[in-house]
């Protein structure tokens, strides 16, 4: 039997920014990004709209004029939905699918749109419906719309009203429902982080597309970790160990890409992922380097993790992407003067990340200090477990005893005494 393929939607944008606003001064890159959206949507762009008001039409959002050149677009292209890059209230965008006879989204909700057919784990596709029911509640009218054309009906108005209500406590009751759920996944999730061992820990940060999941990809060699060149390309947060030679090991967490107008209650409901970030030691702001809108991408990401009270934590910027510039040289030589202590790295060459890796292993280094361990010659069994666990630098005899100076995280050091064992710190012109 052939499946046949739904067709594409036919897609309509429009751009409504306010005169003398920066979004005004960027408007066509903002369309091309919401066109790639609607792409990731799996949407065809069929025509495109512009209006730089003054004010704000309360019922349509634009100018009744344009309004009508709108419903003339459409009626042209066949559209069969128009995309606002502007959050529409509940009132606008049904006065607006009346007017235009075609559903219209807003950015919000394509983002949500995209976010629900990504999510592949029971944790995302709770935060998910989580959001999306917060968007919806107050838009429920909008969806009882055939009842207009009957609202004077006998009869008919009463049930319809009831209908609504009920509908509304019903997500109301979800909504609660998610949210204990989420509190749930919350709990599971700081329990599973107080069981892990102590390692230093990283979470990558950023916009998305910004290849995240492939720096997580060629740092820890898993590739298992899902990859594609497209907004919103992984939801759930991965975490993985990554070796960086001489027993020195680094936890780094993916979490989901952040984007322009980011929906507030998706960002509310992905609360408990990007909780990953933050108990991280530090924050990986990952930057695409070959976007012409990069700083742009990082003031954005910069907003969302102030929203998220993370913008105190460490952090560390790394430009990413560096093999598709023209002149890498330059670019970095703007980028330290603006960044200092910025990372640039490429997954697309062998050593590409090892400026990332080698940062990391400074850091890592710095919470294992180096202690001397003092054991009897014949235990073999506890020099072979600090080569195993630890960073030996040398050793040497010391009196009847073998000094081992070794990296060591300070809780197996502590775990060491306990067990009888004399440690200290290294004496100057001793073992290294």
């Amino acid at each position: 039997m052939i499946e046949l393929t739904p067709p594409r939607e036919r897609v309509v944008l429009v751009a409504a920014p306010r005169k003398g606003s920066l979004d005004a001064q960027k408007v066509t890159e903002h369309l091309e990004e919401l066109t790639r959206l609607v792409d990731t949507a799996g949407g065809e762009i069929v025509g495109t709209l512009t209006q730089h008001i003054a004010t704000v039409n309360s019922a349509t959002l634009i100018g009744e004029g344009k309004v009508e050149e709108l419903r003339a677009l459409v009626a042209q292209v066949r559209g069969t939905l128009v995309v606002f890059d502007e959050e529409l209230s509940p009132g606008q965008g049904q006065s607006l699918e009346e007017t235009l006879g075609t559903r219209v989204m807003d950015r919000a909700e394509l983002i949500l749109d995209i976010f629900s057919t990504r999510a592949r784990s029971s944790e995302a596709r709770l935060q998910v419906e989580l959001a999306q029911l917060q968007y919806l509640l107050p838009r429920l009218t909008r969806m009882w719309t055939h009842l207009s054309r009957i609202r004077g009906g006998i009869g008919l108005r009463g049930p319809g009203e009831t209908q609504l209500e009920t509908d509304r406590r019903m997500i109301r009751n979800k909504i609660a429902l998610l949210r204990e759920k989420l509190q749930d996944v919350a709990r599971h999730r700081e329990t599973i982080r107080s069981g892990r061992s102590a390692l230093l820990s990283a979470a990558l940060v950023g916009y998305t597309n910004a290849g995240k999941s492939s720096l997580l990809r060629g740092l820890s060699g898993a590739h298992d970790i899902f990859v594609e060149d497209r907004l919103f390309a992984t939801l759930d947060t991965l975490t993985r160990e990554v070796d960086l030679g001489g027993n020195l090991r680094v936890r780094v967490s993916d979490t989901v890409g952040f984007i322009r107008k980011l929906p507030h209650h998706l960002v509310a409901s992905f609360r408990a992922t990007l909780e990953e970030a933050g108990s991280a030691d530090l924050l990986l702001h990952i930057t695409d380097a070959s976007h012409p809108e990069w700083e742009d991408h990082m003031q954005t990401v910069d907003q969302v993790l102030a929203e998220l009270d993370l913008q105190d934590r460490p952090t560390l910027v790394v430009f990413n992407k560096l093999d598709a510039l023209d002149d890498p040289a330059a670019f970095a030589d703007y980028a330290r003067a603006r960044f200092p202590g910025a990372i640039f790295t490429t997954t697309m060459r062998t050593d590409g990340l090892q400026p990332l890796k080698a940062e990391l292993r400074g850091r890592a280094e710095a919470i294992r200090p180096v202690v001397r361990v003092l054991l009897n010659p014949a235990d073999g069994k506890r020099l072979g477990y600090l080569h195993r666990v630890g960073d030996v630098l040398g050793q040497s005899l010391a009196g009847d005893r073998l000094a081992v100076a070794v990296r060591l995280e300070p809780w197996r050091t502590e775990q060491l005494r306990r067990d009888g064992v004399d440690v200290d710190s290294p004496v100057p012109g001793e073992a290294p």
